[in-house]
């Protein structure tokens, strides 16, 4: 009998031997459903009659093939394989993080193919004169004419109910149809000249077609990088090849999804955690077989079969969304890299704040860099005006400067957004007796209150109680709302501008499916109107009315200890700042800060992003930080603290024994306490690259094998970028 290895989507760095059933074969990259203890899992067969170490006897058969063909490719194994390696995370997951979740379940393919309908020997003989007494049969009957068609496709154009009639009356059957690449039939929208800058970023990511080759497109706000990606990928499509296009967040996004289909007559297909588990499985099944041209999606994506993948983009490449924080903890702007070395393809990184870590490889000639400038409309970029908030009165948290400005935009029938990265109506409640404040029970942090739901609610591990009656200190009933989130702003937004809308973008407010698309639209209509919001309003959105940004309050960022902080700041500043101004008028960008004499305030403001980040890098240098270090971080959570700080004690007594690896910790994290647990870290630092994965590869079998890992819940991360 025949020994398979399969990968099992267990949180266990090994693979496990089964016995291949008598008369039966499989392929590498197949499923498999095998016993597990009591459990029945889907795994990958990731080896055929390897070296096992047990004799067949000690072995369990397989219980079911799922299916013949494998359902992650030879070059997606590679990449995976890869990844497992490189975060050190066991394969298992790592592979069925790949698939669909239907699949993980274990259900067949089959059961999942492609419906069409085609004409019986019957419809073929009929007249159109047989159709008098209904034109909608007449025009399904005309459309199937042809050629057999796809369900999905009919019923684009007819009702199911007359799909049934024809079915009833013996004139079409419906019959599995194979998934045909698409075919392409030209451009749906003239493109846009392009500037000079523009040109030569395209032509030279046209130039290094069907070769691996990162780009870093860093282009001002406005400067038109989604025009560059449109005219990148015409000729591609024309060829009959295909496109993935990441972003951070693709709820955020709708404006590049709507962009994409207006301008391309292809199949444009979405990939993100809203879709259901069948429109996820049909975009897997449709990038697969090349039915699908442009898939857009958020970072899991990149695990997505491509039939003849031709180009990588990655947008907003500086966004944290996409570095997964949990399980298996990967970045798709590095892996993507790795994705096109194996397809032999282009990979075109864009954003108008780029990494300190791209910038990096750009100076190191891994990257070839390409600048837009100046915005494509030919307006300058913002400038900036500071607002020092020890010399004015304030108003519900603005200036009165920043309301007079507000005054005369409105007046002038213009939009004004403005930004405050707090949602909710107030940091905490506060005892105006004797100070108390609400807490979190479970973390070392206040409790935000929200005046709509009326809840105090963490933003961290997400408990919410009711709003408390009196004070959990002294009894006082007199409790009062301290600091400012979105919902206070709105409400005294409403009160000062009365006659103006107000629009409140956050993550309360688009919660409902189709709320996002719904504001957008009411922001992309003229006419006077306040468009609040949070970090979701620097997701690349076009708001061409909008001439002024208020940034409310940017202090409580500037005194972080995370040593990304400064660049995450600059990189926000810059990408709200981007909002104003894109359209015909001109724009400004208010900063409202007790701290204007700053030297990170004063950088951007005076120098802006580009030059901010070439300073930034050289002091990376000189304190050997990342990207001149490579960082793995580890953590460890439990119900006790000292427990955590005795295991990463261990861990850090363990890595004495590798020169060239430096330690810091174990520290208590940031956020020290989360969801009821304790939070401690250990920071490994190495010049060496391969030395610390070496390291990491010797320490990893030692820990799991201590009794006090059992203790502990932990994690490794490496290039870690969340140090909270």
């Amino acid at each position: 009998m025949t020994v398979i290895r399969v990968a099992l989507p267990v949180p266990l760095r090994q693979h496990f031997d089964y016995l291949l059933p008598e008369n039966s074969s499989v392929t590498v990259g197949c499923r498999v459903q095998v016993p597990f203890g009591q459990r029945q899992l889907i795994g990958i067969v990731w080896q055929i009659d390897p070296d096992s170490p047990f004799e067949h006897s000690q072995l369990k058969a397989v219980s079911h093939i799922l299916e013949d063909a494998p359902v992650i490719s030879g070059t997606l194994r590679l990449l995976l394989s890869f990844a497992a390696d490189y975060y050190h995370h066991p394969l298992g997951e790592v592979l069925t993080a790949a698939l669909p979740a239907l699949l993980r379940e274990g259900r067949q393919l089959r059961d999942y193919a492609l419906t069409g309908y085609r004409l019986t020997a019957a419809g073929e003989a009929a007249q159109s004169s047989d159709f008098k007494r209904s034109a909608k049969q007449l025009a399904l009957w005309q459309t199937l004419q042809t050629s057999p068609l796809a369900e999905d496709t009919l019923l684009q154009q007819h009702h199911r109910s007359t799909l049934k009639q024809l079915i009833d009356k013996g004139m079409i059957v419906a019959e599995t149809l194979e998934r045909q690449p698409y075919a392409y039939q030209g451009l749906a929208q003239t493109p846009l000249q392009l500037t000079v800058d523009q040109a030569i970023a395209v032509s030279a990511v046209q130039q290094a077609h069907g070769k691996f080759q990162p780009f870093l497109l860093e282009g001002v706000t406005g400067s038109g990088k989604t025009e560059v990606y449109l005219q990148c990928i015409a000729p591609l499509l024309a060829r009959g090849e295909q496109v993935l296009l990441l972003l951070p967040e693709i709820g955020l996004t709708p404006q590049t999804l709507q962009r994409f289909v207006q301008r391309f007559n292809v199949p444009v297909l979405a990939w993100h955690s809203n879709l259901s588990d069948g429109e996820r499985l049909s975009c897997w099944l449709q990038a697969a077989s090349g039915s699908a041209a442009i898939v857009i999606g958020t970072r899991s994506a990149l695990f997505l079969p491509f039939r003849q993948l031709s180009l990588i983009i990655i947008d907003e490449e500086h966004d944290l969304s996409l570095k997964q924080q949990d399980g298996f903890r990967y970045h798709a702007r590095d892996l993507a890299i790795k994705r096109g070395s194996l397809e032999g393809c282009p990979v075109l990184l864009g954003s108008a704040t780029p990494s300190l870590e791209s910038l990096y490889n750009c100076q190191q000639k891994r990257y070839v860099h390409l600048a837009l400038q100046h915005r494509a409309t030919g307006q300058s970029l913002p400038p900036f005006e500071l607002i020092d908030l020890k010399q004015q009165q304030l108003q519900f948290g603005l200036a009165d400067s920043s309301i007079k400005q507000i005054r005369g935009q409105l007046a002038r029938g213009k939009q004004v957004m403005l930004f405050l990265n707090r949602r909710g109506f107030a940091p905490a409640l506060s005892c105006q007796d004797c100070g108390w404040l609400t807490e979190c029970k479970r973390c070392s942090t206040f409790t935000t209150y929200h005046k709509h739901s009326r809840q105090l609610l963490c933003h961290h591990c997400g408990a919410s109680r009711p709003i408390p009656r009196q004070c959990g200190s002294c009894g006082s009933a007199r409790l009062a709302p301290v600091g400012q989130g979105t919902e206070q702003l709105e409400e005294h937004l409403q009160q000062l501008f009365a006659d103006t809308p107000v629009t409140r973008l956050d993550r309360d407010s688009t919660r409902r499916k189709g709320a996002l698309g719904e504001l957008l639209k009411d922001i992309n209509q003229a006419g006077p109107r306040l468009i609040l919001g949070t970090q979701m309003l620097a997701k690349g959105h076009h708001f061409p009315f909008v001439t002024l940004v208020v940034i409310v309050d940017v202090d409580g960022a500037l005194y972080s200890a995370d040593f990304r902080a400064p660049e995450q700041l600059a990189q926000l500043l810059t990408q709200v700042a981007g909002r104003a101004g894109r359209g015909n008028d001109k724009g400004k960008v208010l900063l409202q800060t007790q701290h204007p004499e700053h030297a990170l305030l004063q950088d951007i403001i005076q120098n802006g992003y580009a030059a901010f980040a070439r300073s930034a890098l050289l002091e990376r240098q000189q304190t050997t930080l990342p990207p001149y270090q490579h960082l793995a971080l580890f953590r460890a959570e439990a119900l006790q603290s000292d427990l955590c700080q005795q295991w990463l004690q261990q861990v850090a007594e363990l890595c004495q024994a590798y020169n060239g690896l430096q330690r810091l910790g174990p520290l208590l994290s940031p956020l020290e306490r989360k969801a009821g647990k304790y939070r401690w870290q250990l920071h490994l630092y190495s010049h060496n690259r391969p030395l610390l994965h070496h390291a990491l590869g010797h320490i990893l079998p030692e820990i799991t094998r201590w009794p006090l890992s059992r203790k502990v819940k932990w994690q490794l991360d490496v290039d870690a970028l969340d140090l909270s």
